[in-house]
């Protein structure tokens, strides 16, 4: 499989109804290009693979949206819509948020999002210009998996500003200070 098959063997897995195999994902990762942390700037929204990992439905049921990331220190790992539909950053479910970095996954460095508060990576390949492909990974996860797979695709540039849960704070305060572009400092 070349690069251009592994695109469109991933549209169809994405597209599929049901589950999907880890190997066929692990097919289509090993072809794409890693990408750097400075090009995943901005919000994602996400979907994920139904490979029948324990993870599989739990992150649709918490509300989750996708992911933000304002610069390669400040990533909200878990963005979640609330009952009324608001984005916020669900501070909870991640146990604070996150960061970019370039980390070696398989033998190729990419860009990985290193959790503030789990020992957990997810590690990232680019599909095409506005698509990625996730794979999380972690310290109590075999070196052959099981895996999560997931995608991100570039959010509208129209989707509404993110927050924190109602009754949660970040260690920062910075949710509290309004919207901010990426690469803003917190």
């Amino acid at each position: 499989m070349d690069p251009r098959e592994a695109r469109a063997r991933f549209r169809s897995l994405r597209d599929a109804e049901g589950p999907v195999e880890s190997a066929e994902l692990d097919a289509v990762w090993a072809e794409l290009d890693t990408v750097r942390p400075e090009e995943m700037l901005g919000r994602w929204k996400g979907a994920e693979f139904d490979t029948g990992h324990p993870l599989n439905g739990m992150l649709p049921k918490a509300g989750w949206y996708g992911k933000t990331f304002h610069s390669l220190q400040d990533a909200q790992p878990l963005i979640c819509r609330d009952a009324t539909g608001k984005l916020y950053s669900n501070l909870e479910l991640g146990r604070g948020e996150a960061s970019l970095w370039t980390v070696e996954f398989r033998g190729e460095p990419t860009a990985t999002m290193i959790y503030d508060g789990r020992p957990v990576l997810d590690h990232f390949k680019r599909v095409d210009d506005t698509t990625l492909m996730g794979i999380m990974n972690g310290k109590e996860v075999p070196p052959d998996g099981p895996f999560y797979y997931f995608l991100l695709e570039r959010a509208p540039e129209a989707e509404p500003e993110t927050g924190t849960a109602p009754g949660t704070t970040s260690g920062t305060g910075a949710e509290a200070a309004g919207p901010r572009e990426p690469g803003d400092r917190a």
